[in-house]
């Protein structure tokens, strides 16, 4: 087969180095499936390459792996990567799938015995660019800069989301101030390389082989005038001599190793679906089986200005079916949902036995009623026109008590009608003995109580139930099906479409709804049969019953509540934000004697890098403009008074189009509040999350983001009440430590951080400076979340021995929390997690890890998560029994909003004083601690007023 131009492009994978980038990527979040298999090191590679596929539509491709010792390095020096530590075990698992899927779509895996990847690299690399090819290494390695020619280039990946960046011969040369890219070796051998044990010159690090390269070109020639180095430096260069001769062979990478590049091999072919499927399904990969569709889907030209066709009207090579010599699926598939339903593994509605049936008419809807309740328990599942509850119509009710059997129950479109239907049910809905289970039954509870049904009795949450089994995973009702009962549901989207013209099932026939609604009661009364039992298993059961599920009645009132905004100070509030943002951008422009765009990124670089010369190394993105981000910046703030003014424009800018501009349009038209919601299963530490609006990332640390909070006001006659914990995690690491010395502080109601400080510091309580206060209260802080001496100097401009002395000082300070630290580690080491006061479980996979950064960071979680998650349960106890408290005497003080460790309500005028005195009351007695829990109320006519 001939190739043109145009399609002579090759990508060699350096495999190992992508498997590591990729692990170490997910390292403080791994994906870890149901059955406990860490896939981040898979999922980080697989995600890479096929985001490389669908991004440079390579016409060639090849992922090259390391084949047992590299004898070609070992044999000249033993020592050669000897100093490399035990590789993780995730990656040891990641590889044989690697593999697998490598294999399922049909991409070549090479190696050579006794040879590095890079030489396997290099080699195929020369004899392509031989053959008239372009030659990409995708790899973040820096030793692969020596390989670059006019036709070899590194493809280096960005991390966390960055773009990649692409090095030939002018970024090499810039980035070593080298003359030719063959030097790469000579720099290598003379400045040596930790990461592959190469020893290197004696003496010698990265700046002074910078200058001896521009001195003197090589190591030999280094070597040949040593008489012109001064002092002891001469002395370590010719006294190590024979080794940077030796470094400088084991840093080349070798270009004739004993492998053939035959151009056919390396054919990128369309995948084997059902082989990468079966794979997926395996490890639970859901999303990137969609994400590889559309990588070989998407026809068109490459977007990365590497390569573009000269014939625009030429076909996609992935459509010239007689060029692949593999199977060929793609094109018998209109669609991703063909092709995945054509080459699931799972079990579906279509080919498993099951009984589904619609009721229409009332005398059978009533037969169904009676039915259900002799039931113990039910699963329920509620059709609606929107997911937006608060406009939310009901098109239809399932209901399943018995794997496979499942009935459904339309309703009219004539609201009447349907409450009339619903009556037939309201006594199944108020019987509470019977158990309601459903998944996301937030849900549902809220749509039947706008129709004036109310849910009684015990209740099951699938998706909460899986939370507190698995907080770490995924809680989708389709995922936990395809994991736990091996079936997959019908997509939502096969039925009503997706994007601007989705429908709703209203549009589908009584048939079709009928197999999509009972199928969801059925498959999620399979998973309440599963997870009912192992809640009990895992002493989960008071946790879920008494707290959870009750607080899940809360927060649905809490959200149908809402809370007014006054649009009329947004306004006015964006009003003050455009002028400050203008009078910073004077600013600005005064600093640098010229207006530019303040929101492009290019001649904000320009001006940064280019006129005001801040960073000589600044880093470039791909398109070769200058890295501008905020990490970026924060690193660059004392070096020119314009960053912090520029740091602040973004913070406004941010400020006014996510919240100021942003929260009228999430007014509800009917009642003209706001409605959040709030999630129960999004934090692992048993937190709450807020969403659309997102109300508890307002950042409240400035005085401009305070300000956002007067928009949320009482109603007249009304007014806001906001009760904030003091220091809770504080106080609870005190009690749950036992640490005398800081249960006494609390105790005696003294200031803890300047009590810290007078013991830190060894001078009396009422002599300890602001400063000193100031840097007890980052430790008091601090050590709560595992930092160390480093973070600690950076947040307090001590020296790092400073700092270490501090942390030192502080645990002679309070020696039960030390030891209650280390306890906590133990524990985590022999049970697997670690729990809060309540019980709810953090597991730990990683605290055994043999690597260091990834066992310190579970090591900090266990410390950290009962902390956190105990202030989380105590904040869930208190809302239970205030919303009880509040209903039993008859008030009509509202719970609006919870943010953290604060609860925000609305009170008629006249209940302000017997409303308070409960709040406070109920949320400082919710958990009977040593350490007493402390409770700041408010009152305000607004948010801001109230805090």
């Amino acid at each position: 087969m001939t190739h043109n131009e145009n399609d002579k492009r090759l990508f060699l994978i350096d495999a190992y180095a992508m498997i590591f980038r990729g692990y170490y990527a997910l390292i403080r979040s791994p994906r870890i499936t149901s059955t406990g298999i860490d896939t981040s090191a898979i999922f980080g590679f697989t995600n890479s390459l096929i985001e490389l596929i669908r991004r440079e539509r390579p016409s060639h491709l090849a992922v090259v792996f390391d084949v047992g010792e590299a004898s070609v390095r070992t044999a000249d020096f033993a020592e050669y990567k000897a100093n490399r530590s035990e590789t993780p075990e995730a990656i040891k698992i990641a590889v044989p799938y690697i593999h697998r899927i490598l294999e399922a779509m049909h991409v070549p895996i090479l190696g050579v015995e006794g040879y590095e990847a890079d030489d396997v690299i290099g080699t195929i690399a020369c004899k392509a660019e031989a053959e008239g090819y372009k030659v990409f290494m995708v790899t973040p390695d820096k030793d692969f800069a020596q390989c670059v020619t006019e036709n070899i280039k590194i493809y280096k990946p960005g991390l966390k989301g960055a773009e990649f960046e692409i090095l030939g011969i002018p970024e090499v040369l810039a980035k070593y101030e080298i003359e030719d890219p063959k030097q790469v070796i000579d720099f290598l051998a003379m400045m040596g390389d930790s990461v592959d044990n190469i020893p290197g010159l004696e003496g010698v690090g990265e700046k002074t082989a910078k200058k001896f390269l521009k001195e003197y070109g090589s190591i030999e020639n280094l070597l040949a005038n040593t008489h012109e180095i001064k002092g002891k430096l001469r002395e370590k260069v010719e006294a190590s001599a024979e080794r940077g001769i030796l470094s400088k062979k084991l840093a080349t990478i070798l270009c004739d190793a004993p492998i053939e590049f035959h151009q056919e091999q390396y054919d990128l072919e369309t995948p084997d679906f059902e082989k990468v499927k079966e794979i997926f399904d395996e490890i639970e990969f859901r999303r990137l089986y969609e994400n590889l569709y559309r990588a070989f889907a998407t026809n068109g030209e490459s977007t990365n200005g590497i390569q573009q066709s000269a014939d625009p009207n030429k076909v996609s090579r992935y459509d010239k079916v007689e060029q692949k010599s593999g199977p060929i699926q793609l094109d018998l598939f209109a669609n991703f949902e063909e092709l995945d339903h054509a080459t699931t593994t799972k079990s579906t509605v279509d080919n498993n036995d099951h009984l589904y049936q619609y009721i229409a008419s009332p005398k059978a809807q009533k037969i169904l009623v009676e039915n259900l309740l002799a039931q113990k328990a039910v699963c329920f599942d509620t059709e609606t026109t929107s997911l937006n509850e608060m406009e939310a119509e009901l098109i239809g009710m399932s209901f399943s008590y018995r794997k496979g059997l499942a009935y459904y129950i339309p309703l009219s479109e004539n609201r009447e009608e349907a409450l009339e239907t619903l009556e037939i049910f309201r006594p199944f809905f108020e019987k509470k003995e019977i158990i309601k289970i459903a998944h996301n039954l937030k849900f549902d509870y809220k749509i039947l109580k706008q129709y004036g049904i109310e849910v009684e009795g015990a209740m099951f949450d699938t998706m909460i139930a899986h939370y507190l089994l698995n907080p770490d995973g995924r809680h989708g009702m389709d995922y936990l099906a395809e994991v736990y009962l091996n079936y997959k549901p019908v997509p939502i989207e096969t039925l009503i479409g997706k994007g601007k013209n989705q429908g709703t099932l209203r549009s589908v026939s009584i048939e079709d709804q009928t197999k999509y609604a009972g199928e969801d009661a059925d498959v999620t009364f399979q998973l309440y049969e599963i997870f009912s039992p192992q809640l009990k298993k895992e002493n989960l059961e008071d946790l879920f019953y008494q707290v959870e599920m009750p607080l899940m009645k809360v927060l649905a009132n809490m959200e149908l509540e809402g809370i007014s905004l006054d649009k009329k100070w947004l306004e006015q509030e964006s009003k003050d934000l455009e002028n400050d943002l203008k009078e910073l951008e004077t600013k600005i422009f005064n600093l640098t004697g010229e207006e530019f765009n303040m929101n492009s990124p290019r001649q904000l670089g320009e001006i940064l890098f280019d006129k005001l010369q801040l960073d000589p190394k600044a880093k470039k993105t791909k398109t070769g403009q200058y890295a501008t981000s905020e990490d970026v910046l924060q690193k660059l703030s004392s070096k020119h008074e314009i960053i912090p003014l520029i740091l602040e424009y973004r913070t406004y800018q941010k400020l006014k189009s996510t919240y100021v501009d942003a929260l009228p349009n999430q007014i509800d038209k009917d009642d003209n509040r706001v409605h959040t919601n709030f999630s129960q299963t999004t934090a692992a530490t048993g937190r709450l999350a807020s969403v659309n609006p997102n109300l508890q990332n307002i950042p409240i640390r400035t005085l401009r983001g305070q300000q956002i909070r007067g928009a949320f006001k009482a109603d007249e006659g009304k007014k806001i009440i906001s009760a904030d914990y003091s220091q809770i995690e504080l106080r609870l690491i005190a009690e749950i430590s036992n640490e005398e010395n800081m249960i006494k502080a609390f105790q005696n109601g003294e200031d803890i951080h300047a009590s810290t400080a007078s013991k830190l510091f060894n001078v009396p309580l009422e002599e300890v400076t602001k400063t000193q206060r100031s840097q007890a209260k980052t430790v008091n802080f601090g050590i709560i979340y595992g930092q160390g001496a480093f973070g600690l100097a950076e947040q307090t401009g001590l020296s790092r021995t400073e700092a270490k002395q501090m942390i030192e000082n502080y645990f002679a300070t309070y020696p039960q929390l030390k030891k209650y630290m280390a306890e906590q580690v133990k524990k985590a080491q022999d049970l697997g997690y670690v729990e809060t006061i309540l019980k709810r479980k953090r597991h730990l996979k990683d605290i055994n890890s043999a690597n260091f950064v990834v066992k310190a960071h579970a090591e900090r979680n266990a410390v950290n998560a009962p902390i956190q998650g105990s202030a989380a349960d105590i904040i869930k106890i208190a809302m239970i029994k205030i919303d009880e408290e509040l209903s039993a005497k008859n008030l009509k003080t509202k719970m609006l909003l919870q943010v953290h460790d604060e609860l925000v309500f609305e009170a008629p005028i006249e209940e302000i004083e017997t409303a308070k005195e409960l709040i406070k009351t109920e949320m400082e007695s919710a958990f009977d601690t040593k350490v007493p829990l402390l409770v700041e109320v408010g009152v305000g006519e607004n948010w801001l007023e109230a805090h």
